[in-house]
């Protein structure tokens, strides 16, 4: 009877199997035959008419030292003045301790498309002679846009279409020293890939000889891949099978572009192109045989521009959504106005 006792006090000890949860079951897909046409195909069309009518957003930001032509590129990829020049310092202009940040909008349109393109410059970046963490203010800005984005996403009363002021791409200028990268691009760029879609380019490749050119390529991506820096189109975002073919052909080959930007034109064979005027001839920058910057415009607007939009906000900013609100406890951060109407309710 001990024996019996035991073995039923046991019994009470032993808790219950829990239960599996019911998993739905998938819907099972029927390949009807159709009859007649419906009409499914247009949806591409109602969804391209609505684009046009509302246009969209694209933030790009460059950063790099002064000098490496950072606003002629942006000026060339864009083909219109979108990004201010700075003409060197005057002598009675100081050189700025800080990084400063400095955005500037503009609305292009083509074929019916309307884009309300942002460039963000930040002048001041690695001119200093101690350059130490001067990644934090860009690092903060970037991060401030995705705040300003979730507090309006967070709101009660919420905008039909939330402006977006995120950073979807950053261009960043490597110099053209033919050696290694700076501690400072890769501490830039260690930093950053966290957070934003860093496209790495060599800036003025026209100063370097096409052998010069090929082996500084290989020895970016070989110090990127020691350091373990992720610059865009990142590996573990590829989706399929095409997409993994496509960018590893990007990220093994072409990556980073060795660019050349020129906003002046030249006659060349009776065609009027943009390009450098040298001594020796003209380097015609739309090239492919002169530099990559065909390369790197198609792969910005021409194939990767909605892609770097959704990587943005699937990945970066809902990395930082996610921390934010577990930071919080679960609850939405508190904006003025939430903060009143909470005191209001009280």
């Amino acid at each position: 009877p001990v024996e019996i006792k035991k073995e039923a006090a046991m019994s009470e000890l032993v808790p219950e199997p829990r239960q599996k949860p019911v998993v739905p079951m998938k819907p099972t897909g029927i390949n009807a035959s159709l009859l007649g046409y419906i009409g499914i195909d247009t949806i591409i069309e109602q969804m391209r008419k609505k684009t046009m009518k509302t246009g969209f957003d694209f933030n790009i930001m460059v950063v790099g030292q002064s000098g490496l032509g950072k606003s002629t590129l942006v000026n060339t990829l864009f083909k219109s003045q979108v990004s201010r020049k700075s003409s060197g310092w005057n002598r009675e202009e100081k050189i700025p301790k800080t990084v400063e940040i400095k955005a500037i909008g503009h609305v292009i349109e083509e074929g019916g498309v309307k884009m309300k393109l942002t460039v963000i410059d930040t002048p001041g970046f690695g001119d200093q002679i101690n350059n130490e963490n001067c990644w934090e203010p860009i690092e903060k800005y970037i991060n401030e846009q995705y705040e300003k984005f979730l507090k309006e996403e967070v709101n009660i009363a919420r905008k039909k279409r939330i402006p977006d002021t995120r950073v979807h791409c950053c261009l960043y200028f490597i110099s053209p020293t033919g050696h290694s990268l700076r501690p400072l691009d890769l501490e830039f760029m260690k930093h950053l890939s966290k957070v934003v879609n860093i496209i790495p380019v060599i800036a003025k490749a026209d100063t370097m000889t096409l052998e010069e050119k090929t082996e500084f390529k290989q020895r970016v991506r070989k110090e990127l891949e020691v350091n373990g820096i992720e610059f865009y189109p990142q590996k573990e975002f590829d989706e399929d099978l095409e997409d993994k073919t496509e960018n590893d052909k990007i990220r093994q080959e072409s990556m980073p572009f060795a660019v050349v930007g020129s906003d002046k034109e030249y006659q060349v064979n009776g065609k009027r192109v943009l390009g450098r005027k040298t001594p020796w001839g003209i380097i015609e920058v739309e090239n492919l045989n002169h530099c990559e910057f065909a390369l790197l415009r198609d792969f910005v607007i021409r194939t990767h521009l909605q892609d770097l939009k959704e990587v943005t906000h699937n990945i970066h900013y809902e990395t930082y959504r996610a921390k934010r609100l577990n930071d919080n406890g679960g609850l939405p951060p508190m904006t003025v106005e939430t903060e009143e109407n909470h005191e209001s309710n009280l």
